[in-house]
């Protein structure tokens, strides 16, 4: 298992992330993911490539579907061979209403087209690194024009890795199939990982004939811990609020009802949909609490990790930002527990 770190989401990552970077290589962090919520997700990995030279790069996640996958490749092959391929393009196909009113973009079929968008991106890099004639033609997207001008030529990192997001079945057997790994979302359980991600990925895997194990399960797992009861407590309020927001999605119920809080999750959804947000987390009861989040004193928060996730979790980047000169012993305890 393997500890990464996370850029803030509150944060303008072009900022500090020259900071950022350094520090989280120096406290040993095996990797280091940016978000694409409030800013772009790929512009502070060219600053983190620069001023790092072992960590791990990568999004977690892009959003798909907005972007041509000729952008994304290009966007990718530049990452891969600055950082010399450190890179790795996590994708995400957000939810309906996002991609469609936000974005102003197509959804329909998300699990096929991005299954089309994944080997879209593989037939331009085929074409860039091996000289194949550009002549891919999905059901979503069809490539077929690719003139010297706009080849960048072949990169000395060709083999990029694909790391998918999702919650549900279709998404996991997905990764399974095609990608070398899958961003479990923070929504999660250790029950929901067994019974539900794992057995879907090894059907996706089945599918091309991979072993599952070749698709690495990235989990962000909540964490309330504290170094007194106060931040304890802090911590505790700020996970169980977290929890209700996503619980009201209904793209995430099956993580519920897996556990048999399906109606917990409707009745969350109505009061988000009537802005009721202060009631929300009162729905969220302790035994929600204990399969959603891993609860330790900080000194023992590695080990309580381990007893939930092994076998489970390849890497995990806990649903606690990272900031330098905060926590910098505590995150260098979990780094020396975990990456070894």
């Amino acid at each position: 298992m393997l500890l990464d770190a996370n850029v803030p989401l509150d944060a303008n990552p072009l900022t500090g992330m020259a900071e950022l970077a350094a520090a989280a290589e120096a406290l040993g962090f095996a990797g280091l993911w940016t978000p694409e919520t409030t800013h772009n997700g790929y512009l502070p990995l060219v600053l983190a490539a620069e001023h790092t030279r072992r960590i791990t790069l990568g999004t977690a996640v892009a959003m798909a579907f907005p972007r041509s996958p000729m952008v994304t490749a290009q966007l990718a092959w530049d990452l891969a061979t600055y950082s010399r391929g450190r890179f790795v393009l996590g994708l995400g196909t957000q939810v309906r209403a996002h991609i469609e009113r936000r974005y102003s973009a197509q959804f329909d079929q998300p699990v096929a087209r991005l299954r089309d968008y994944i080997l879209a991106l593989r037939a331009i890099w085929a074409c860039w690194q091996d000289g194949t004639r550009l002549n891919y033609r999905g059901p979503f997207f069809q490539h077929t024009l690719m003139t010297p001008f706009f080849n960048p030529g072949p990169s000395a990192y060709p083999h990029i890795p694909i790391y998918i997001a999702g919650v549900n079945s279709g998404l996991a057997q997905l990764a399974g199939e095609l990608c070398a790994g899958f961003h479990a979302h923070p929504l999660n359980s250790a029950k929901y990982l067994r019974e539900v991600l794992h057995p879907q990925i090894a059907t996706g895997a089945a599918k091309s004939g991979r072993n599952p194990l070749e698709c690495v399960m990235v989990g962000s797992p909540f964490v309330i811990t504290g170094t007194n009861q106060a931040e304890h407590t802090q911590q505790r309020a700020i996970v169980r609020q977290q929890i209700a927001f996503y619980a009201s999605t209904p793209s995430y119920r099956p993580v519920l009802a897996c556990h048999g809080w399906a109606e917990t999750g409707e009745q969350l959804s109505r009061l988000a949909a009537a802005q009721r947000w202060d009631e929300m987390p009162t729905l969220v009861s302790d035994a929600m609490l204990e399969a959603f989040a891993v609860e330790a004193a900080p000194d023992e928060l590695a080990a309580a990790l381990r007893a939930r996730y092994d076998g489970l979790l390849d890497r995990i980047n806990l649903y606690l930002p990272f900031v330098p000169g905060q926590r910098d012993a505590f995150w260098r305890g979990m780094t020396q527990a975990l990456n070894r």
